[in-house]
């Protein structure tokens, strides 16, 4: 087996990849568990690709662990969604500390449950001073809500006569402040974007692999950024 870490130039890391983390539902069936107990081993794949990504020296890592349309999923799977946040925020946050890594919330904090609307405060609050790599947790999450809100939010603060400006979209969108998009990764062998960071995809690399996230590892990282290494990035020149 290729060994991708090794043919990696590190001078062309991606800054910051964003991940679509599909496939949970399809591991657990394949092994007979509950659809819950997918999600569980899928959270236990975020602190070693973590690690991962600390290691080569990338800036921000975009999760997507919430969509807005999720909500039409059966209730006891997003209750059993909200129980396995408030197990990784009170079993994480030290590890997070120590590991230097800054989470920040992108998504709409509309409809979800007070105590996680607490924990998820608390972890921002108490990751803001870590300045090694950011961990975006995309929770109630929506791409055309992300612009939306963007927007509206600009008009609440516009001057007389103030244009609107694709920066200023920038600045008024849920991942402000954090590197510019350079990486998206889907795993389980979906070909689409599911309403994923629309506006900061817009000259990102795309990769798509078939591996559930459950299983995805270490080296399937380092084979999504040898593939982004590949390509010759234009970004519409010639």
């Amino acid at each position: 087996m290729k060994d991708y870490k090794k043919e990696l130039d590190a001078s062309r890391i991606p800054g910051h990849i964003g991940i679509i983390m599909d496939g949970n539902g399809r591991w657990a069936e394949t092994r007979s568990k509950s659809r819950g107990d997918g999600h569980k081993h899928g959270s236990e794949i975020i602190e070693p690709v973590m690690d991962a990504c600390i290691e080569l020296g990338v800036k921000a890592v975009s999760l997507y662990a919430f969509s807005m349309e999720n909500w039409s999923r059966p209730k006891a799977e997003i209750s059993g969604l909200w129980n396995l946040f408030e197990y990784f925020f009170n079993t994480k946050l030290d590890i997070l500390v120590g590991k230097g890594i800054r989470v920040v919330h992108s998504g709409s904090l509309k409809r979800l449950p007070p105590k996680i609307k607490r924990l998820l405060a608390d972890v921002v609050k108490k990751t803001a001073g870590n300045k090694k790599i950011f961990l975006n947790l995309c929770i109630n999450y929506g791409g055309r809500q992300e612009i939306v809100d963007g927007v509206n939010n600009w008009l609440e603060r516009r001057k007389d006569g103030e244009m609107f400006t694709m920066k200023k979209m920038e600045k008024h969108l849920y991942t402000a402040g954090l590197p510019e998009t350079d990486l998206i990764i889907r795993t389980s062998g979906e070909y689409r974007i599911s309403n994923f960071m629309l506006w900061q995809l817009a000259y990102a690399e795309l990769v798509f692999t078939d591996i559930l996230w459950p299983d995805f590892a270490a080296r399937d990282l380092y084979k999504a950024i040898y593939d982004y290494q590949q390509r010759e990035r234009r970004f519409g020149n010639i």
